[in-house]
């Protein structure tokens, strides 16, 4: 067995061009480098969804978000939803959680059912199937109606910082992601938040080792060795770089302003703008990223903490080299989307750029059947629905398309589709990228006067062309093959009609997929075709001889049989 273990490594918020290995100038990552020397980089994996809870959901169910329903951040997942522990566990890996999953709880439909919170099967319908080592996702606000997470304030590492000291209610806030006047605890002055974007480069107020990048890295190495030799799947999952941007020392100002890479942006992208992308250029965290002091001040921030990650990832490496793990376990490093962070007049996620909508995705592969393709990069079109059939398959188990609508990356791993059997080049792996996004809670709504409906965008792009649709609006469209960066777009040329239309026939033509049926097989369907004779079901025959030969003697047993019915001895 080549894939024991499955190690699935996911940052939040990190852009799919913030690594060395995918050309960034300034930032080396050279233990994630590493890990695509041995593997393959994905060089165009989408998600399903730019915004945090919709896209884990869809990484964790293997399914679109028009499938799974879970269309925004706190968007209940629902109760009936297969999820990658309910995969994994049945091919003998346990699946476990360390960091954040952003999911929130069909507690009306647990309700329903009589499941409790706190049983067995609770907790892990509540967990996207894992088994919460530790679950920590990492926002604790405070604000006037209370707190964003309402577990927050007791969340481990809440209590772990107070056990080292750091006395607060919430230390995450206070200490984690919050700077002081003075860097010199003996002269404090007030607590400088990290929600505010001119405290960025400041330094966080508790020392690295505590910060949650290595905590999380220490609490994955913990489960490891507690699991020994049982195989697992263990979801390791960093809160970082996503804001508030703010690092410890030394990564808060490891990098300075002219280390940052120049803005991606054209004037030509606000002359009549779409009215949605308008709308998202004017909201305050577009408005905010336009200014140089704030990208001055944020991005050095964001690569201090992508560099943090990297540093982790070689303290994880070489634990796993020194337990002999790199021959058994498969092992994954994404994002569950990317950051503006200035480009395009805008900041945050939301809209499908590339700098949101794509992520990085680097996949490595113990299998001996995969040393063809190590240290490659594959631009074959990728969604990140696809790692869980992978997982699946790696592991053992069987293809479950009626559930499970990505496809498995093992025969790109393995090198196995790239020419058919005649020699010539096979089809492309997948023809379109579908992503997703509701906006229905956001300003964008309010100022467009759109229902929720109505508030919902979807992307469809192959190697050529991203098309963008919604109701009540124009489409846009955007040519990647002459425009690589975004600054023009064509949704209302005359000339591109038919392209646009060949996108919306295919939009179409996947909102009408099977996307549902969840409960039986396409085999099984198949296998009952012709059976309702074999089971006593004569609907339409005139007489016995025309029903099938192999079902005619047993019906005429069965018609012929003398009358058994108890008389009355009245």
């Amino acid at each position: 067995m080549s894939v024991k273990n499955i190690l699935f490594i996911m940052c939040d918020q990190l852009r799919f061009d913030y690594l060395s290995c995918a050309g960034h100038d300034t930032l080396q990552t050279p233990h994630i480098d590493g890990l695509a020397a041995r593997g393959v980089r994905f060089t165009k994996a989408y998600v399903q969804s730019p915004v945090c809870g919709s896209s884990r959901m869809s990484f964790y169910t293997g399914r679109y978000v028009h499938s799974h329903g879970a269309s925004y951040n706190l968007v209940p997942l629902k109760v009936g939803e297969m999820t990658m522990g309910d995969y994994l566990r049945p091919l003998g890996r346990r699946t476990v959680l360390v960091g954040k999953t952003h999911m929130t709880a069909d507690k009306e439909g647990m309700a329903r059912l009589g499941i409790s919170a706190d049983s067995e099967i609770g907790v892990l319908v509540s967990e996207c199937g894992f088994e919460p080592y530790e679950r920590e996702d990492g926002i604790h606000p405070r604000g006037r109606l209370g707190s964003y997470n309402k577990k927050g304030i007791n969340a481990p590492y809440q209590q772990y910082l107070r056990d080292l000291g750091y006395v607060s209610d919430n230390p995450w806030a206070d200490f984690a992601n919050a700077s002081v006047e003075d860097a010199d605890e003996e002269k404090a002055g007030d607590v400088l938040s990290g929600w505010f974007l001119k405290n960025s480069r400041k330094p966080a107020r508790v020392k690295e080792e505590h910060s949650e990048t290595p905590y999380m890295t220490r609490k994955a190495i913990e489960f490891i060795e507690q699991a020994q030799d049982e195989p697992w799947c263990l979801h390791l999952s960093y809160i970082k770089p996503h804001w508030p941007y703010i690092a410890p020392a030394p990564y808060n100002d490891m990098y300075s302003p002219n280390q940052v890479q120049p803005v991606l942006r054209s004037a030509r992208e606000k002359e009549n703008p779409h009215p949605i992308f308008a709308e998202f250029m004017k909201n305050r965290v577009g408005k905010a990223f336009v200014r140089d002091e704030v990208r001055r001040e944020v991005i050095p921030a964001y690569m201090g903490l992508i560099k943090q990650i990297d540093d982790q990832m070689g303290v994880l490496f070489k634990y796993l080299e020194e337990k002999g793990l790199f021959e058994n376990t498969m092992i994954v490093f994404t994002s569950d989307h990317g950051d503006y962070l200035g480009d395009h007049w805008l900041g945050e996620k939301d809209l499908f750029h590339d700098q949101s909508v794509k992520i990085p995705m680097i996949v490595y592969d113990p299998s001996p059947k995969a040393n063809a393709t190590r240290g490659t990069a594959c631009d074959e079109l990728v969604e990140s629905i696809d790692l869980l059939p992978t997982f699946v398959e790696a592991c053992g188990g069987e293809p479950q398309p009626h559930r499970l609508e990505g496809l498995s990356l093992l025969p790109l791993l393995r090198d196995e589709k790239s020419t058919s059997q005649s020699g010539k080049k096979s089809k492309p792996w997948r023809q379109y990228a579908i992503s997703e996004y509701d906006f229905s809670t956001q300003p964008a709504s309010v100022n467009l006067n759109t229902k929720p409906i109505a508030s919902r965008l979807f992307m469809v792009c192959d190697e050529n062309w991203k098309y963008i649709a919604t109701e009540g609006f124009r489409p846009m469209l955007f040519d990647l093959k002459n425009d690589p960066e975004e600054f023009f777009d064509l949704g209302e040329d005359a000339n591109l009609a038919d392209v646009r239309q060949r996108f919306q026939d295919a939009l179409n033509r996947w909102g009408l997929r099977w996307s549902q049926r969840t409960t039986i097989s396409d085999q099984e369907l198949i296998a009952k075709r012709g059976r309702a004779a074999d089971v006593g079901v004569l609907i339409g025959y005139w007489d016995i001889d025309e029903v099938p030969a192999k079902n005619r003697e047993p019906m005429r047993d069965i018609l012929s049989a003398k009358d058994t019915k108890p008389h009355s001895k009245g």
